[in-house]
């Protein structure tokens, strides 16, 4: 036997390949893994909560969106749970989403103080909304949805963010009444898009994303590290961008008031109950 031989090249075809594989997978989780990463960044900054530390936020949050919404297709293509049976990535996911799309987002804006003094408690409402939404077994349906808001509490923050500080500011009314708005569709069984499963809009609406990403990123990129004059490029790009947010919730509404009444024409109607005769 060569002692300089390669020990990887020497193994078994079958064994070197399940090797690979394995690899491949635990690759898959440490990528998903790096949203922890972005998660501690994202806390840091926030607890500094100047500008700059606050753009930055948003970048992280981009970023880890970006990661959650590519890791599912990576973990399919290398077949994580059949390679690493006793590790379960979708626990780590949920594990990552809950702290940058919920528990983050509403810390962020806490701590930059959007709502009235005195009306914190608010943020609660979320918090508690997206844990029960998270815990829900059918939160993903077997026809390619999300049941119920989906949690993009990272959403919700970063526009009232952006709104408030650069375009106009807003009445709290209106940030209270969003937060628990959006906390009370939890609980209301409607479907939402899930973009990377397939259904009749996906590509329509990865594609309207892809622009969408586009306008995030120039946004982001003027956002000033401290004070500074409005600008109006940065105004419009703002503006420009809840096309996409709009278009989200107006397709995943009309997809339920159609799926609604579908069901309830389906059922059997049941028959009319007659008045007995009066025999007077």
């Amino acid at each position: 036997m060569n002692p300089t031989a390669d020990p990887v090249l020497t193994m078994p075809r079958a064994r070197r390949s399940r090797l690979v594989k394995q690899v491949l997978a635990w690759g898959v989780h440490f990528y998903t893994g790096l949203g922890l990463v972005a998660a501690a960044g994202m806390a840091v900054l926030i607890v500094r909560g100047d500008p700059a530390a606050v753009r930055w936020v948003f970048v992280l949050m981009l970023v880890a969106t970006l990661i959650d919404a590519t890791d599912g297709t990576l973990a399919r293509l290398v077949k994580v749970k059949q390679v690493l049976p006793g590790f379960d990535g979708r626990r780590l996911d949920d594990i990552i989403d809950f702290l940058t799309y919920t528990v983050l987002p509403l810390f962020l804006l806490w701590r930059v103080q959007i709502l009235p003094a005195g009306q914190e408690a608010w943020l609660l409402f979320p918090l508690l909304a997206s844990a029960y939404g998270f815990c829900q077994v059918s939160a993903k349906t077997d026809d390619g949805y999300f049941l119920g808001f989906p949690s993009y509490w990272n959403l919700v923050a970063f526009y009232l963010y952006v709104l408030h500080f650069h375009v106009a500011p807003l009445p709290g009314w209106l940030a209270v009444g969003l937060l628990v708005g959006l906390a009370v569709l939890t609980f209301v069984p409607s479907r939402y898009l899930y973009t990377s499963q397939r259904g009749p809009l996906t590509k329509v609406t990865n594609l309207l994303a892809a622009v969408w990403v586009v306008f995030l990123a120039g946004i982001l990129y003027l956002l000033p590290d401290g004070e500074a004059p409005a600008d109006a490029r940065l105004v419009g790009l703002i503006l420009g961008s809840l096309f996409f947010p709009l278009y989200y919730l107006g397709a995943s509404w009309l997809i339920s008031c159609r799926l609604w009444r579908e069901e309830r024409l389906a059922r059997p109607s049941l028959p009319r109950q007659h008045a007995p005769e009066n025999p007077a």
